[in-house]
């Protein structure tokens, strides 16, 4: 639907009526202007993974096949903090593990208003191009490597750096507007093959509200917090300690909740409002992570599974995957080999049956030990496991039909829905797929590893190891 072209309609025909009351005249151009507000925003990639979900979706339409219309390369490639995972975990016996620490692999694009911003962990700088010419408009330096994704919020950038500051900039012009240091002192040590502060601002800032939220602090010895400043002022609401944890990883928000993840460790539970700590979740470390309402799932672990905790509660599904993505009863993920589709909402129904029963199951087996094998009570309890164990495996016959396609795909570095594609990022590739059917419709050749993908108002943005941002559009555009 064009909104646009509807509002104007609305306003055309209007004309040939009998004249409204002023204060209607003004509810309706109110209306009108909310209206064209929320139909640009809703294709604009405001912070990292779209939103403060970190959904990954963008309703935008690209229009096949894409065309390279610029590039742009960085004097020097992306400096991640941690190197990459070990080839084997020997004590647990693990092979080929998953990266749980590859947040800042490359500069992580965000767009709104046909501008593109981003941040260096090579130069420290933050940056804004023009989107459709690819022309640097501004830059602004901090003291330290940037490496999460500004936010972008009414007109102004917000960005966090490992000197410990989060800094406002103005979108127009790239002034600092203000900035907040968690820490008393304003110190440097070496980090990373780094200087940095001791307490970096690791987490990226999300905004719910108004609220801007983030951590600064990484070393558990040297302390920790949450804040919560004003997104306008920069004003603290709140500043709490966070105790012996490490917190690295795009924070999350959603109504009620902020979500910590802490890399290789567990992520934490924050009330939203008050910034009390709920508590730690299990699973095996990661730093991506989505929220679909208020179920976290995140990952990758070592061994590339995702884990759903519904509500801030206990783990009710895990995934074989290592990015999704959620949109109503269906969900698509990909796990470097093969990119698939889901009936979610019957899966977790049918796994929840299947561990509901898998208990009851073990909990009446256990009821046996001492009993007389004669009694006429462990006969019947023998019958209702056997009962049970029909069931469990009628479950399992049905679990593969909630797989609605799956294609092959070795691609493993990025994962991102708009109206109708996927697009998945690779080694010197990304590719885009049907998201109905899973057919390949769309490859296109970039120069290093695809770790970030941002689609905005008809253009796809990628983002790779090697420093380079590529800015495709439609051949028709």
């Amino acid at each position: 639907m064009d909104t646009r072209r509807t509002c104007f309609a609305l306003v055309d025909s209007a004309q040939h009526r009998r004249p409204p009351k002023p204060h209607v005249t003004r509810r309706l151009i109110l209306i009108l202007i909310l209206a064209l507000t929320a139909s640009s925003n809703a294709q604009d990639w405001l912070t990292y993974r779209h939103d403060s979900a970190r959904s990954g979706q963008s309703s935008t339409s690209l229009q096949l096949p894409l065309q390279e219309a610029w590039k742009w390369r960085s004097k020097h490639p992306p400096q991640p903090a941690w190197p990459g995972p070990a080839k084997r975990d020997a004590y647990n016996k693990v092979e080929n593990l998953e990266s749980r620490l590859s947040f800042d692999r490359a500069f992580h694009v965000v767009s709104a208003k046909g501008r593109i911003y981003f941040g260096s962990s090579a130069d420290d700088q933050v940056r804004c191009f023009d989107a459709k010419t690819g022309e640097q408009l501004w830059t602004f330096f901090t003291e330290a490597p940037v490496r999460f994704a500004p936010t972008i919020h009414d007109g102004k950038i917000l960005v966090g750096s490992d000197d410990g500051h989060a800094y406002c900039l103005s979108a127009a012009t790239g002034k600092e507007l203000w900035r907040y240091r968690a820490a008393k002192r304003d110190v440097r040590i070496p980090g990373n093959g780094r200087l940095m502060s001791p307490w970096p601002v690791r987490t990226g800032i999300v905004v719910r509200n108004n609220i801007a939220y983030f951590c600064a602090g990484l070393f558990p010895s040297e302390g920790a917090w949450l804040c919560a400043v004003r997104a306008s002022t920069g004003k603290p609401v709140y500043k709490l300690p966070l105790s012996g944890t490490h917190p690295q990883g795009y924070i999350l928000a959603s109504q009620k909740h902020l979500y910590v993840p802490t890399g290789r460790g567990k992520p934490a539970v924050h009330i939203r409002k008050t910034g009390k700590k709920l508590r730690d979740l299990g699973g095996g470390g990661g730093t991506f992570a989505l929220l679909v309402g208020d179920s976290l799932i995140y990952g990758p672990g070592k061994t590339g599974q995702l884990s759903e905790f519904p509500d801030a509660k206990d783990q009710v599904a895990t995934f074989h995957g290592l990015h999704m993505i959620v949109s109503g009863d269906h969900s698509w993920l990909h796990n470097g080999r093969d990119v698939s589709a889901l009936l979610r909402t019957r899966f977790l129904k049918l796994t929840g049956e299947q561990r509901r029963l898998r208990a009851e199951s073990s909990a009446l087996a256990k009821s046996l030990k001492g009993r007389k094998k004669k009694s006429a009570l462990i006969k019947k309890t023998q019958k209702k496991i056997e009962t049970l164990g029909s069931r469990l495996k009628k479950i399992e016959k049905q679990l593969p039909g909630c797989v609605l396609w799956t294609t092959p795909s070795n691609m493993r570095y990025e994962l991102i829905k708009t109206k109708k594609l996927l697009f998945v990022g690779g080694d010197g590739v990304i590719a885009a797929y049907l998201a109905t059917t899973g057919k390949e419709v769309w490859r296109g050749k970039v120069r290093g590893r695809a770790w970030g993908i941002a689609a905005a108002n008809g253009r796809l943005f990628v983002s790779t190891d090697e420093g380079v941002i590529y800015c495709f559009e439609g051949a028709q555009r």
